[in-house]
C-alpha cells in the first residue's frame, strides 16, 4: 500500500447525503474478483447515461473535475451494503482522499484498509469547505497526515483528528498483510517449536 504523508490534490465537491455503496459500485460489477479496474464503474449509474454516454451534469464529467482526487460529500457517505469493492473503486479511480460529517462503520472501515483516507469533519467546516469550493474551481487541497491538518490554497486550514492506528498504517503504508509480516520472525520462530515448519 502506498504511504500516506502529505498530499495535494484537486477537490470534487459531491453536494449529497446518504452515498450508499451501490452508487459507488453498482451490484452489476461485483463478479469480478481482482481489485483493480474498478474505476471506470465507479458512480456508474450517475456517471453515465442510459445510452452509455456520459451524464454532462454529474460532478466528475465536468471539466474541473476530471481529476479529482479528494471527494467532499454530506452525511452518512458509505452507507448501504458491505461490499469492499466500493472503496476498491475509489482507489482504483484516483481518489486518496475522501471528507464528510460522517461515514458507515463498515465502508470506514474498508476504505482505510485500502489506503484511502476518510476525514471526518463538523458540518460547519463542510460547509465551509463547499463555499470555498464554488468559489474557487477547482479547488486545490493539501491533506498533511502527519500534522493532521487541511490546507486548502487560500491561506486557511482545517484540523482533524484520526486514531493513531489508522494514522501509523496510513504514514507507513501498511496494510493486513504487511501488519502480519511485522511479525514474521515470530511466526516463523511458532511455526518451527509447534513442528509445522522444519
Amino acid at each position: 500500500m502506498q504511504p500516506f504523508v502529505k498530499y495535494t490534490g484537486v477537490l470534487v465537491p459531491m453536494n449529497r447525503s446518504d452515498v450508499d455503496t451501490d452508487q459507488i459500485m453498482p451490484k452489476q460489477f461485483l463478479k469480478r474478483i481482482e481489485r483493480s479496474g474498478f474505476g471506470q464503474f465507479l458512480f456508474f449509474d450517475w456517471r453515465f447515461l442510459p445510452d452509455g454516454s456520459e451524464n454532462p451534469d454529474f460532478e466528475l464529467n465536468q471539466p474541473e473535475y476530471r481529476n479529482a482526487t479528494i471527494l467532499l460529500a454530506r452525511n452518512n457517505f458509505g452507507c448501504g451494503s458491505s461490499r469492499e469493492h466500493a472503496p476498491w473503486g475509489l482507489a482504483d479511480y484516483g481518489f486518496r482522499v475522501v471528507i464528510a460529517p460522517s461515514f458507515a462503520d463498515i465502508f470506514y472501515n474498508n476504505s482505510f484498509k485500502n489506503g484511502i483516507l476518510l476525514i471526518k469533519l463538523s458540518d460547519e467546516q463542510i460547509e465551509s469547505l463547499f463555499q470555498l469550493a464554488a468559489k474557487k474551481k477547482p479547488l486545490t487541497l493539501t491533506i498533511d497526515l502527519e500534522n493532521k491538518q487541511i490546507m486548502p490554497h487560500c491561506g486557511l486550514s482545517f484540523a482533524f483528528e484520526l486514531d493513531d492506528f489508522r494514522r501509523n498504517c496510513l504514514l507507513q503504508g501498511l496494510d493486513d498483510i504487511a501488519l502480519t509480516l511485522q511479525y514474521e520472525a515470530d511466526i516463523v520462530d511458532y511455526e518451527k517449536k509447534h513442528g509445522i515448519i522444519s
